[in-house]
């Protein structure tokens, strides 16, 4: 796969895509699934008026409640990634749109659920719990709904607001179409004097070059791109604000980010303090950015110079084959039962490898309760691609613990968990690689790594999370989020952040736009306390280890069976005190230090 233009998906070897066809071998029984939902849909609202009749009475609700998100979610899932191999496909953007339509009606039919079930006294609640043993399972679900009871409408109002689902999640939908099917970023010569198309999966790997002109046509082309579709970008982003902002309205939460924390039950404080003490150590930072200034001999350092590694090695491509063997040797502190379901995974057609024309772009870890967990890539051959799936790999077998040891209803993970199984991964294996590595050269490449995964992790995680804050103070308090007035806030918050050794340029102010996890508020901030968590478990595997790997696999087994904060102390690590956070930038500080030693 060395070539420099996107393939047909048909092109692409059968053994580098994933096994999706595994979970609908006939299509056709997919329109069957589709079919049995709606019909299940229409039949759940039978239990409405009936929930506080008796415990065999709820406990047969939530059960068909499991029972029919089973079915909708394995459609969805489905869909959305045959429609994520090539989004240009009509036929699977068609499957999707039904799904989207399927699942709002299914919502709509289940919206009493919620506000009757609140309906019933606390004790009452309690007393079912202890007549019907099935309503153990659902124990934490039901105290964990009275938690928000404050929060939820009546059963006309959410009926009216799951109705409105679908269109309310229009601006992600608008905004991923735009981004992954409409804009095109033309072509540059890269540094082997070759043409090459400019696509997300090929940005960075451009960014990283060792030629300035390919990094500066590079990041030019990229932001001339967003400037012309800044006005569309920005509306759709300030709708999406909007409909944040009058939800957490509706449902009488204190502010937007109230509403945002509220799910995982995580204090407003864990929020701030992250913000606040990535703030108070920026200097860090900055001293990085003077280092990378004067490594690379430059007068100015401009911010396509950002992604360069400083440290330069010769060109190699690390196959695929080759990537899996090294993650299984980064992995081992994990344990044999870890990696053995890993490997028979990737076995089995988990991950679909590389770039297709119409592909969505990036990666991620999917997949439903009752299918294998699927991982997208965008493979191309670099060892950053290697900790990619490291990452993914993570996801994935978080997912695979969470479903083989939970029930459906808390057989998914939170965002805020989510993150710690992947960086976990990516931290162990930059460790292995660096102490097993005997080249000086090297270990100093491995060393600029690790610092850079805290970089774009920990501080650039953090000011998107700070970028969302203030836009959504702003709309909450009537200001218009126009084009020019979120540029400049990026712009300002951008400064911040890198100092005064990075020059403040035009087309940085336009990075906001080409964002896709905006469209989600409020979910960057998790890979920030995410890698802050993970941080202090890998290095208690390292030195603990049995009894803290352990505890590291019981926590992956343990879904959403208790609130993030909760399940994160089965690993040893209390995010509701700032002290994982002060820890990793403490790491930071000690790697910059070292850095500053080794490169003189």
């Amino acid at each position: 796969m060395s070539d420099k233009k996107s393939k047909p998906r048909s092109q692409v070897d059968a053994k580098y895509k994933w096994n999706i066809e595994a979970m609908y071998p006939d299509e056709s029984v997919w329109d069957q699934d589709y079919e049995k939902v709606s019909r299940m849909a229409e039949d759940f609202v039978r239990f409405s008026g009936n929930l506080a009749k008796g415990s065999d009475s709820l406990l047969s609700a939530f059960r068909e409640r499991d029972a029919l998100w089973l079915v909708a979610e394995k459609a969805y899932v489905y869909a959305r990634m045959k429609l994520d191999e090539d989004n240009r496909v009509t036929k699977y953007q068609a499957m999707t749109d039904k799904c989207y339509s399927l699942i709002a009606k299914a919502s709509a039919a289940m919206s009493f659920f919620t506000p009757e079930l609140l309906e019933i006294p606390e004790e009452t609640l309690k007393t079912f719990i202890s007549q019907e043993a099935g309503l153990k399972q659902y124990e934490f679900a039901i105290l964990n709904t009275v938690r928000l009871k404050a929060h939820v409408l009546t059963k006309a109002e959410e009926n009216i607001m799951a109705q409105f689902s679908e269109i309310t999640g229009a601006t992600n939908d608008i905004f991923k179409m735009l981004n992954n099917a409409d804009m095109k970023f033309g072509t540059i010569v890269d540094e082997d004097g070759d043409e090459v198309e400019l696509t997300h999966g090929k940005y960075i790997g451009l960014m990283e070059s060792r030629n300035r002109t390919v990094r500066k046509d590079a990041f030019e082309h990229m932001y001339a791109a967003y400037k012309k579709q800044i006005n569309t970008i920005a509306t759709t982003y300030n709708y999406n604000t909007k409909t944040d902002i009058v939800t957490s309205r509706i449902r009488k939460y204190d502010s937007f980010l109230h509403a945002a924390l509220a799910g995982d039950n995580v204090p407003i404080s864990v929020y701030d303090n992250l913000i606040n003490i990535v703030n108070e150590n920026l200097n860090t930072l900055h001293k990085y950015m003077d280092l990378r200034k004067k490594v690379l001999k430059l007068d100015e350092l401009q911010m396509y110079d950002v992604y360069v590694p400083l440290i330069e090695l010769p060109k190699t491509n690390i196959a695929y084959e080759t990537a899996i063997e090294m993650m299984e040797a980064g992995l081992k502190p994990l344990g044999s039962e870890y990696i053995s379901k890993m490997k028979a995974g990737l076995s089995e057609g988990w991950v679909d490898v590389y770039e297709n024309e119409g592909k969505t772009s990036g990666a991620y870890s999917f997949g439903a309760y009752n299918s294998m967990p699927y991982i997208l890539m965008n493979y191309t051959s670099k060892l950053k691609d290697v900790f990619t799936l490291a990452h993914e790999v993570g996801h994935s077998m978080h997912s695979k613990y969470s479903r083989e040891t939970q029930p459906y209803i808390y057989g998914g993970h939170s965002i805020f968990t989510a993150e710690v199984a992947s960086t976990v991964n990516e931290l162990l294996l930059v460790k292995h690689l660096s102490d097993n590595e005997t080249d000086a050269t090297m270990k100093k490449y491995l060393l600029n790594m690790h610092i850079e995964e805290f970089r774009s992790t920990l501080f650039r995680q953090t000011m998107f999370a700070e970028f969302e804050k203030i836009t959504h103070q702003a709309s909450q308090d009537g200001e218009a989020l126009t084009a020019e007035w979120l540029c400049d806030e990026y712009g300002k918050l951008n400064q911040k952040y890198f100092g005064e050794s990075v020059v403040t340029c035009d087309d940085i102010r336009y990075e906001w736009a080409r964002i896709p996890h905006f469209y989600n508020a409020f979910y960057v901030y998790k890979y920030a306390t995410g890698f802050s968590a993970a941080a202090a478990i890998s290095n208690k595997i390292l030195s603990e280890g049995e009894k803290a790997q352990a505890a590291y696999i019981e926590f992956l087994k343990s879904g959403e069976s208790n609130h993030p904060i909760e399940l994160l102390k089965i690993a040893g690590v209390d995010m509701s005190t700032p002290e994982p956070v002060e820890l990793a930038m403490k790491t930071f500080k000690s790697l910059v230090d070292e850095f500053e030693k080794q490169v003189g």
